[in-house]
């Protein structure tokens, strides 16, 4: 079987690859990847060999390069993870994700129907493989909450950032090549992930990194924006269940049920750096800068993760206590890692890798 996994040199992909080719020795995993900021490959460096793995560096925006692609490989499967991800530089370049969001997501579904008949069953079906699309969103799409509710399946589209509406944009196109062309797709919209490997832009990440270098924690506001958080491993577990048994045309909603304002996780961030830095407790709350809000920020996500427990029995594996202390102790142990994607020097990965091999 052939799974293309788009973006699996990114945060959330590089844990879905590592994932699919551990557990699934049969499986071929192409990643595509186009390696921008966010993309490293350095994420991979433990599964880079492995027989059953092979990385394509490409532009999912570039439709000439994504349909030759598939015509060459006629993959079972896609996993679509690549997008344009930070809200920030959603609002300074909006067209930038136009681009990648919606255009890259019609050119890969374009790709995958011109591979896929809508006989049945179709070629794929006859070899004994479930085709799939499965396109990888947000809980952004929908707007924010008051003080009380959760984000459902359900739940009408309400996106307030050039982000959102460009994932919103995606996921309709998504359901739209279902319904009018019978194309089998499912579509996850999954809460805020954190975790290893974690760009440094995000809030978390960006946070350690200044906690240990005593310099500036950087909050929006008053720090009152709540959040759902998820350990990024238990989003790609997710991932995995949905992708193998979830019926095809269905959403699930993937989320911790664990809710937090902002400055309480950074607050307790702080507490868990003062004692592994060895440092007086309360040393590293006063590093906390509150900074003018961005526009358009959402006060409130939570995402409502039932029907995904009750029909295909995933749950999260850790609270988020406990997959705090694992990701600081992470980005302790790597701190190679997070000076070379402070300093860039990670960019130059694919070229002394793949390149001049």
């Amino acid at each position: 079987m052939k799974v293309l996994i788009t973006g699996g040199a990114g945060f959330i992909g590089s844990h879905v690859v590592r994932l699919f080719v551990n557990k699934y020795p049969n499986y071929t995993i192409y990643n595509l990847d186009k390696l921008t900021y966010a993309g490293n490959l350095a994420n991979l460096t433990d599964i880079e060999n492995k027989p059953n793995y092979k990385f394509i560096k490409g532009d999912i925006v570039d439709a000439d390069f994504i349909n030759e692609l598939f015509a060459e490989h006629q993959f079972n499967a896609v996993v679509h993870l690549a997008a344009e991800s930070h809200v920030d530089r959603s609002i300074t370049n909006p067209l930038e994700f136009v681009f990648t969001n919606v255009i890259g997501t019609v050119n890969l579904l374009n790709a995958y129907k011109s591979i896929w008949s809508v006989s049945s069953p179709s070629p794929l079906e006859r070899a004994g493989v479930r085709p799939l699309f499965y396109h990888v969103s947000t809980d952004e799409v929908y707007g924010a909450l008051g003080d009380t509710g959760m984000f459902t399946e359900t739940t009408s589209y309400d996106p307030h950032s050039p982000y959102s509406a460009s994932k919103a944009s995606s996921d309709h196109f998504v359901r739209a090549y279902h319904d009018t062309y019978g194309l089998p797709v499912v579509i996850s919209n999954c809460s805020n992930n954190y975790g290893p490997n974690h760009f440094p832009e995000k809030l978390i990440p960006l946070c350690i990194s200044n906690i240990k270098n005593n310099k500036p924690l950087p909050i929006y506001g008053k720090g009152e924006n709540v959040r759902d958080w998820l350990y990024v491993v238990d989003h790609a577990r997710a991932i995995d269940v949905i992708f193998h048994t979830a019926k095809l045309g269905s959403t699930y909603n993937i989320g911790g049920h664990n809710e937090w304002t902002n400055i309480d996780v950074i607050r307790l961030l702080c507490k868990i750096m003062d004692k592994k830095l060895g440092r007086a407790e309360g040393t590293n709350e006063k590093l906390i800068t509150f900074v003018k809000d961005r526009a358009g920020h959402d006060l409130r996500y939570a995402i409502d993760s039932t029907k995904l427990q009750n029909d295909l029995g995933w749950k999260p594996s850790l609270q988020f206590e406990e997959g705090l202390d694992k990701t600081v102790d992470w980005y302790l142990a790597n701190e190679e890692w997070l000076t070379n994607v402070t300093s860039g020097a990670y960019q130059k990965y694919y070229e002394s890798q793949y390149v001049k091999r």
